[in-house]
């Protein structure tokens, strides 16, 4: 059987359709019209990925996020910039606790540490730390 959030249809991306985490790369940042048909016009921000079909919208939060992200507030240097959606049980709407989807910098693979062998004259108990 079908779960209820997978009956309603949406031109924008939805919690469900991230899950744990999708790592996109923006194509850019519009104004959508995100009112219901036969409605009067609702504008919002939109982020597009070359990823994925559907847009995100965007709130006060993912914004300043996707700014510390790209390093810019200027929308157009996101373009290319690779971010990390995921749903945050966390996020709040009206007062209660719905979750949402956030956005987060991809993770940074730490490079190796070069390690050194002791010389035959030093021993491993003289290593300072």
């Amino acid at each position: 059987m079908p779960k209820t959030s997978e009956m309603r249809e949406s031109k924008f991306l939805k919690k469900e359709d991230v899950g744990a985490g999708a790592l996109v790369t923006i194509a850019g940042c519009s104004q959508k019209n995100v009112a219901m048909e036969g409605a009067h016009p609702d504008l919002k921000w939109c982020l597009t990925f070359h990823e994925l079909d559907k847009p995100l919208v965007l709130n006060s939060t993912n914004i300043q996020i996707c700014e510390q992200i790209c390093g810019s507030d200027d929308t157009d240097d996101w373009d290319g910039k690779t971010v990390v959606l995921y749903t945050d049980p966390n996020v709040s709407y009206q007062g209660k606790l719905v979750g949402g989807i956030r956005v987060r910098a991809p993770k940074v693979k730490a490079a190796p540490v070069a390690t050194r062998r002791p010389a035959a004259d030093e021993s491993e108990d003289d290593i300072p730390f």
